[in-house]
Order: structure tokens, then sequence, then C-alpha cells
């Protein structure tokens, strides 16, 4: 890190004049998300001292209790980005339907969905959280912009990313050009480029899933998951079981390190469990930039038409001869590879 001493925002300006399409105004929308991140982690890194843990006693969209974390970090995103004049609207995990842009702003060409504080429920513990956001191109042509503008498929987003506070702060995205890490550094308040080029590895030796949901599941995904846990040398397993229980944690550690993370459907959530448009879509277009693969288990989740702004889905993702395998259990067609040949040296098309 010291040797490239590279800020974020000296790496957005490289990055505007090797691609030329790129527009000044889109570089400083993901500006403004990197002084939201440095407002949210400031109160992160102080929460066990000020009155801001615990529950603000109301509930999200989800039924689910909001942190008064959760809700600060709502607010930051929303006051910082939505002065920018570069958005339409945004939408977040926790509220029920958009965001205008405050009275008296213009209206910008971009759309901003975001999970503001992913892995919420961990926070009186003291285990990492994290910020993910999607940045849209705006649709619509008139007025402000709508519902429509926020419900497209991942496959359009022009970058996402996501800020993960623990032990150091990180700062990963990708604007299609590959995916960047960067760890923030208190002294001179600044993101430093730390992770150039983020590559996962074809396949790892990691998978996470929470297997308290095991007797939900479906045969295929149990199946799985035991078929990770079997000794076989010739196919490197068994796997390491690493499941934190924040998404963002799972997620980071297996883009580096290789490994599938599953949040597969079940009895329980048929649907799945995880939004489209503030978790699955954008962590998909940084695994693909990386090499990686992101599933539902039968399509590429890039390519998922929401149709609601909290539309839920079932989701594997990371280093793709793990995802690929992952799909082959769950869609019960592992029975097709001959029983003299193992998974993966097997090609199956579809």
């Amino acid at each position: 890190m010291t040797r490239q001493a590279l800020t974020l925002s000296q790496h957005l300006l490289q990055m505007e004049r090797e691609h030329p399409r790129a527009k000044g105004e889109f570089t400083d929308l993901l500006s403004h998300i990197a002084l939201a991140a440095k407002t949210i982690n400031r109160e992160v890194v102080r929460a066990g001292l000020v009155d801001i843990l615990g529950y603000t006693g109301a509930e999200n969209v989800h039924g689910e209790k909001v942190q008064k974390l959760d809700q600060f970090a709502r607010d930051a995103i929303y006051r910082i980005l939505g002065q920018t004049g570069q958005l339409a609207v945004l939408a977040s995990e926790e509220d029920e339907d958009v965001i205008p842009v405050p009275p008296g702003q213009p209206v910008g060409r971009y759309v901003v969905n975001f999970d503001p504080l992913d892995g919420s429920s961990n926070i009186n513990a003291n285990v990492n959280i994290g910020t993910i956001f999607s940045i849209l191109p705006r649709i619509t042509t008139e007025g402000s912009g709508t519902v429509r503008d926020c419900l497209q498929a991942g496959r359009r987003q022009l970058a996402a990313g996501y800020v993960m506070y623990g032990s150091s702060t990180m700062l990963v995205y990708t604007t299609g050009h590959g995916v960047h890490g960067f760890t923030f550094e208190p002294s001179l308040g600044e993101f430093l480029l730390s992770h150039p080029d983020i590559r996962i590895p074809a396949r790892g030796r990691i998978y996470s899933v929470n297997e308290g949901n095991y007797a939900h599941w479906t045969e295929g995904v149990k199946r799985y998951v035991d078929w990770l846990k079997m000794d076989d040398r010739e196919t490197g397993r068994p796997h390491s079981s690493r499941y934190v229980g924040s998404l963002v944690a799972d997620f980071h550690r297996n883009l580096l390190y290789g490994g599938v993370f599953l949040y597969p459907a079940d009895r329980k959530s048929p649907q799945g469990k995880l939004r489209v448009l503030y978790e699955c879509a954008p962590l998909a277009m940084v695994a693909e930039q990386a090499g990686g693969s992101a599933s539902d288990g039968v399509r590429r989740i890039l390519d998922l038409e929401p149709t609601s702004l909290h539309e839920k889905t079932p989701f594997l993702v990371g280093s793709p001869q793990d995802v690929r395998e992952a799909e082959l259990f769950i869609q019960e067609r592992h029975q097709a590879v001959t029983a003299d040949r193992r998974l993966n040296h097997v090609r199956v098309d579809l």
C-alpha cells in the first residue's frame, strides 16, 4: 500500500483518463460514496462509546428491527449523495418506496440502490458489517426519477461495490473495468489503493452457508454441502466451512481466497432471502468483474429482471468452478456426470 500510495480520488481520475467515455459527474458520485463511507465508519468505530448501539424501536419493510446504526447509515448516504446533483432517485433496503432527491436539488442522470448497513444484526457483537451500493443509469426522461429507474437488471449497472467496516475499513468497487480495493488510512483520512485488480481463484476450498437451515433445504442443496464435506484428495475435499453471517464479510473473504457463498431457497424462504437490488446484483457485478460467477441456481444473477423494490432471490456467488458445481447439484443434474469421472474435471454443456 505504501509503495503505490494512490488515493481513491487519484485512482478515479486515472480511470477516467483511461476510459474517455467516463463522465466527470460519475467520478464525483463515487467520491461522495467514499465520503459517506467515512462518515459511517466514524460512527461504527465509536459505537461502543456513544449512544448509537441498540434498536430504534422501529421495524423496516421486511419486519426486521432497525438498529440505530442502520438508521444513521441510511440517513448519511441520503444526505451526502442526495446533494450531489447527480441523482434522479435512490432506493434503500430500509425504505418501502423509492427515495426522491431532496427538494431544491437538481435531478441528475444516475440512480443508486443501496443497503446502508449489511449484517446489522451483528453490530452489538462487534462483527464486520458493511455498506453495499449499485449505480445505474436513469432510464426515464421526464420529471423526477421513479421506481422504474431502480428496477433494472444488474447487467445495466454502471458501478457497484461495498464498504466493509472492521479491523480495517475497505472500499471495493468496479466500474466494469476490473475490481479494486482500497483500505482506509485514518491518519490521512483517505482510502488508499491496497488491492489493485482483484482476481478470485477459479476454485476455492471454502464454503459459506448457514447450516442451521439444513433441515429446510432441498435435497440438491443438502447433497452438495454433504459432498463438500467428503474426504477426497483428488478433488481437494473436504472444504473448510467459514460463515460469519455478515454477507459483505463472507463475500470479501471468498473474493480474496476463493470459494462459494450460498443462501439457497428453502422451505422457509422459497424465493430466497437476499434482495436482488441491494445485495445480489451489486455483489454479482463485483464477482464477475473479478473472474467469478453469481447465480440463483439456474440463472445468472445479472440477468434477473426485478419486478419489485424488495424482490428476493436464492444466491450462489464465488469462484466460477465452485458455483458451477453448486448449480449442478441444485438442478439435480450431477447424476448426468459419469461415475468414473470427477465433477471438477467434467464439462457439462447446458
